[in-house]
Order: C-alpha cells, then structure tokens, then sequence
C-alpha cells in the first residue's frame, strides 16, 4: 500500500513524463464532467441522463480516493475547501433526485479545477506566467456566473416572466452583473431581489479584479525569505516591504 501511494503521489504532483500525461489526461476528463454539468439542464429529461451520471459519480468519487491516497498529509488535505466541494459534488451525483434543486451547484467544479497546481505549472512551463492572475479572475467570474445562472433557473423557471429555458436565466445573471439593467425579464419577490442584488455586488466586484488582472503592471510570485511577502515586480531586486535582497529567478526563460 505504501508502494501504491508514493506511486500515486509522483502521478498527481510529479512532473515526469509520465506524470505530465497522466495530469494531462485527468484534466481533459474533469473538462468533460464540467461540460456534463452545463449540458445537465437539456440531459435532465433524457434517458441516457441517469447513466451518464452514475458513470461521472464513479470517476469523481475515485478520483477523490486517489486524491486521499496520494496526499502526502490527509488531516490537511481533507480540510481544503476543494476536497469539500468535490465530496459534496459526488454525495449530488449519487442521489440526483434528492439533490436535484442543489444541482447547480456542480458548477463550483470549475472552481475546484482552479486549485489543481498541475494546470498553472503547465502556464509556466510553457511561458504564460504572467496570465495565472488573469486565468485565475476569468475561471472565478465564469464559476459566479453559473453558479447563479443555476439557482435563477432551478428557483424562477416559470414563476418569473420571461425566464422559460436556461439561456434566459443566463441573459438575466449576465444583464445582472454588469449592471446593464435591460429591465425586460425582473425576479419577483423578496428572494428574486436579493439574488439580484446579490448578483450586481459580488459580480462587479469579480469584474473590477479581472480588470486588474489584466491591466495592472505584472508581478510574480517569490516569498521574501524575512517577511514572507510573495508578490514582487518581475525585475525588483530587493524587497519593498522590509528592503531584503531577493534573487528571483528570470520565469520568461523557464
């Protein structure tokens, strides 16, 4: 068993050959559970619908297992919000019509995808750095949006005007968050005005750190070894904190 888990440990956090093929293959897959969760509200009603989540509950609750397995500290790795996300996601999986009205929650699995270390060390070995900050606001600015895109349509699908599919639920969350303010399709209630409101806050707010991914002059990260402060300009030589020399590495030529 020992075996068994340091193999598994070099496969999920190596960077052999073969650990980069394997990492590489486990994301594709976890891109195809993703797309299975958006395409769940044109698959509900379908036959094939149940199969395909039985075999989406087997991968997920092996990766899971594989996961635990390979975890160097397991008391550690079983408090990262992702593993909790992700059980939560296999325990909906398991039971689709107790959970159906929580189902699109499933989105935070993008979300969970942004806390694989093997994506962003593929950004750097291939030069792209610089657009960690940048990927990191698009995946959390696209989680929001289907996480809420979800609840509009699970809780106002035929009770509020204008929103009948999916892509309705969608125009309305989008309109939402930027502040568009169309008008044309409105939440009622008490609980359709604070999933508005609560909309135009958090997704403003994940538009403004976009914008500052993008635009703001690029730093990277290097902890000082003094005060531990990890974001530094690319060409700084000491650190702005507490004035220690740093020596970090040229990333443009990893």
């Amino acid at each position: 068993m020992a075996r068994f888990r340091r193999a598994l440990h070099a496969l999920y956090h190596g960077d052999s050959r073969a650990a980069l093929r394997f990492q590489g293959a486990v994301f594709v897959v976890d891109l195809a559970i993703i797309a299975f969760f958006l395409a769940t509200p044109a698959l509900s009603g379908e036959p094939i619908y149940l199969w395909l989540d039985i075999l989406i509950a087997l991968v997920v609750g092996l990766d899971l297992v594989a996961r635990a397995l390979a975890a160097a500290d397991f008391r550690r790795w079983v408090r990262k919000p992702d593993v909790w996300v992700d059980a939560f996601i296999f325990v909906t999986l398991l039971a689709p019509a107790w959970f159906a009205n929580l189902g699109y929650l499933r989105a935070l699995r993008i979300w969970t995808l942004s806390r694989s270390p093997a994506l962003w060390r593929g950004l750097r070995r291939h030069g792209l750095a610089h657009w960690e900050d940048a990927t990191r606001a698009v995946i959390n600015l696209a989680t929001f949006l289907l996480v809420v895109t979800g609840f509009v349509y699970t809780g106002f699908v035929g009770r509020a005007e204008g929103i009948d599919t999916y892509v309705d639920a969608l125009y309305f969350t989008v309109a939402t968050v930027t502040t568009t303010g169309f008008g044309d399709i409105t939440l009622p209630g008490t609980w359709g005005r604070l999933t508005s409101v609560v909309a135009m806050i958090v997704g403003i707010s994940l538009f403004v750190r976009l914008a500052q991914a993008i635009f703001r002059p690029r730093k990277v990260s290097y902890p000082c070894p003094q005060c531990a402060l990890t974001r530094h300009e690319p060409d700084a030589v000491h650190c702005k904190a507490c004035g220690h020399p740093l020596k970090i590495p040229d990333h443009d030529e990893d």
